[in-house]
């Protein structure tokens, strides 16, 4: 690890260098884009965040293999996004994911300003096609002040057609190894200044690296806005994904010397993944409404009404789960924005966040892929609430000061059909939470800021950790609670050619729910005490060499992450083991992160993407880590220009340059000791893109 620290900052002096020595002639700078984030019911300037935050655009999403957000986001510091199989995603921001058999847990994510995370606290990542996106803002760190129940963070991906700049249609086709194929098309249009829309298609299917591990993937997404007057805007979103992919399971590490490339094998008493056809089956539409009014010159009123309705089937190894899934959410809020002054700018927002979900789950023993005999039938209806209040000041174009709060209320009713119980209704209710966040940012100068907060994080259980796959309802499970404190300075040259951000934090979380699996494999979850969450991230952008027409490398960019993970168990003890003052499970110590981006003449560029991840503990009592691996992706794309509207862009890449054995995401505290999914040796893709 100290290598790697040492050619992170050998990388960073040396941009400087390069810097200061093209810095001469300002006729030759070429400006890296101003850069701002869709944030707190605004777009602003990331300098003057008073959070953790970061956006991806959808450039930055093209020069990476798209057939999923897992290479962009793992761009980021402080976020770990991992893949056990094509398809089969799990989502760690500022927090472990030892939540997480699959899927997002604590964290809230939007499109646009409808909630993708649905009234069960479950967010369904991997229905998105990235090329449907313009952009991902990220925030980091709990803020249940403003967006509901979240100890991890807020993530708002904004769809195409919502800010269509020109007319473009494009079709893209691609594919590589193991029988990996995709297609995508996007058609955006400016029909005038008062409407735009796009609609965005997709096509994805792989064979797997390993057995049993088939992708079958389709999107269709499409989003209209309407400036109808003046002063009224209206959004409209919809999307329909059908998802289907096989899920191998874990090997033991026995059976991972033997054959990496294997699906799970039969062990008494249960048989193997393909036997059982273990996979997930998710068809799911989501939808939503927008309404904006500016009411006057400085008061403005947005509603959202948005859902979703969702048919998810589980064929498992212990047994074949089938769930209906139906939810409806609201949110509305006034702003009022007043600038008295040069020197005394203030605005305050004050709204409501609601959603209701209604779940049927069915659990029936799996005879080969087969429903057999009936072993669980459950209605869980749940709710959750939010009131949320926030002002804002801005003193003398250099100061701002900000503070919020949310009320929660979070409440799962729930009805056990099968089999006859004596109590077989019920009521678990999370309380009133109340989540208050104050936090100020400083500008030095015009170019360096400073910025500090204090946050109240609150992530009650989702409906799949209270009714979860041992067939029961966990009434004795408790919210994660806890207080963030974050200092961080950010710093960007003039012309912005060098951008640098840094975060400290110290997060305590109280109640930290844990994943346990009983002696069947069934999965339940408990409450582990505290969790002493400490870190540090580091992000920079260089522009190192600017656009020229006279060299053979006309620009060369660096995007850097670094994020150090001190992550402990507090008082932590199950039944006769005690893990206290353990390493949290699934979370490394060390993740950094290089991106290069190279131009050279002749409409050709290189992307090269290097992830060095450091062991990572695989159960409480830390007995079993995976092993530290560099990962390093290379794309090449070449451009040809057949006329002032046609453009016809062809790729290839490869993925594990280096050819490492590591595993894109392990299971954690595994039952048998079957820790491990291998990620795909050295493969390779490749594809044409057309734009009209």
């Amino acid at each position: 690890m100290q290598r790697i620290l040492i050619l992170f900052f050998i990388v960073l002096s040396s941009s400087l260098n390069l810097y200061a020595q093209e810095k001469d002639s300002l006729s030759q700078v070429q400006e890296l884009k101003s850069v701002d984030i869709i944030a707190y019911f605004s777009k602003q300037p990331i300098l003057e965040l008073t959070s953790a935050g970061e956006s991806i655009s959808t450039n930055l999403i093209e020069t990476q293999q798209n057939t999923s957000l897992l290479p962009s986001l793992n761009t980021v510091s402080g976020l770990r996004m991992e893949e056990r199989s094509p398809g089969s995603y799990r989502l760690a921001m500022r927090g472990s994911l030892i939540r997480s058999p699959f899927g997002v847990r604590n964290i809230k994510i939007y499109l646009d300003e409808f909630a993708l995370t649905d009234a069960g606290g479950n967010t369904y990542l991997n229905l998105i096609d990235p090329a449907s996106l313009s952009s991902v803002n990220i925030l980091k760190g709990p803020d249940g002040s403003l967006y509901g129940a979240n100890s991890g963070g807020v993530i708002r991906l904004q769809p195409h057609g919502f800010s269509v700049n020109k007319n473009k249609t494009s079709l893209q086709v691609g594919g590589g190894s193991y029988g990996l194929f995709q297609e995508q098309v996007s058609v955006q249009r400016k029909v005038n200044d008062e409407y735009s829309f796009s609609i965005d298609q997709s096509l994805t299917r792989s064979d797997g690296y390993r057995d049993h591990t088939a992708l079958n993937k389709k999107t269709l997404q499409t989003a209209h806005k309407w400036k109808y007057s003046k002063n009224n805007t209206l959004r409209f979103l919809a999307l329909y994904s059908d998802l289907e992919y096989q899920t191998p399971g874990g090997l033991t590490e026995s059976q991972l010397e033997e054959n990496r490339r294997m699906s799970r094998p039969a062990s008494d008493p249960n048989p193997s993944a393909k036997e059982q056809n273990a996979g997930i089956y998710n068809e799911t539409f989501f939808g939503g409404i927008a309404h904006d009014a500016q009411i006057s010159k400085k008061l403005k009123h947005s509603i959202s009404i948005f859902g979703s309705t969702t048919d998810f089937e589980n064929p498992f190894i212990t047994n074949y789960e089938f769930r209906t899934e139906e939810n409806i959410g609201l949110r509305s809020y006034f702003s009022f924005k007043d600038d008295i002054n040069q020197n005394f700018k203030y605005q305050m927002q004050i709204g409501f966040e609601g959603q209701k979900g209604w779940n049927s789950i069915d659990n029936f023993d799996n005879n080969q892929g087969s429903l057999g005999s009936t072993q669980a039938k459950d209605n869980l209806d749940n709710s959750r609430v939010s009131y949320f209040y926030r002002a804002k000041a801005n003193l003398f174009k250099r100061w701002t000061i900000e503070a919020s709060l949310g009320l929660n209320q979070v409440k799962i009713d729930y009805r056990t059909r099968f089999p006859v119980v004596q109590n077989p209704e019920g009521e678990i209710s999370f309380g009133s939470v109340w989540m208050p966040r104050v936090a100020t940012s400083y500008l030095i100068n015009d170019g360096l800021a400073i910025r500090a907060s204090i946050s109240k994080g609150y992530s009650p259980p989702t409906i799949a950790e209270v009714r979860s796959s041992d067939n029961t309802i966990n009434t004795d499970l408790e919210a994660e609670t806890g207080v963030n404190y974050e200092l961080g300075l950010r710093y960007e040259t003039e012309n912005k050619r060098f951008i640098a951000d840094l975060s400290f934090y110290n997060y305590k979380m109280n109640n930290g729910i844990v994943r346990q699996l009983n002696d069947n494999g069934n999965e339940y979850y408990v409450n582990a005490g505290e969790i002493n969450q400490n870190g540090i991230e580091a992000s920079f952008w260089a522009n190192l060499i600017n656009e020229t027409e006279n060299r053979f490398i006309r620009n060369l960019k660096l995007k850097s992450a670094l994020t150090y993970n001190h992550y402990r168990f507090g008082t932590y003890k199950v039944k006769d083991n005690n893990f206290s003052d353990n390493k949290v499970t699934s979370v490394p110590d060390w993740v950094v992160n290089n991106t290069l981006f190279i131009k050279f003449t002749q409409n050709l560029n290189l992307n090269i993407s290097h992830n060095y991840t450091s062991e990572i503990p695989l159960n409480d009592a830390n007995t079993v880590y995976s092993k530290a691996y560099h990962l390093i992706q290379m794309k090449g794309i070449w451009k040809w220009n057949i006329s002032n509207t046609t453009e016809i862009e062809f790729f290839t890449g490869v993925d594990n340059l280096l050819n490492e054995d590591y595993s894109l995401g392990n299971d954690i505290n595994a039952y048998g000791q079957r820790y491990f999914n291998p990620a795909a040796k050295r493969n390779y893709f490749g594809g044409m893109k057309l734009s009209l």
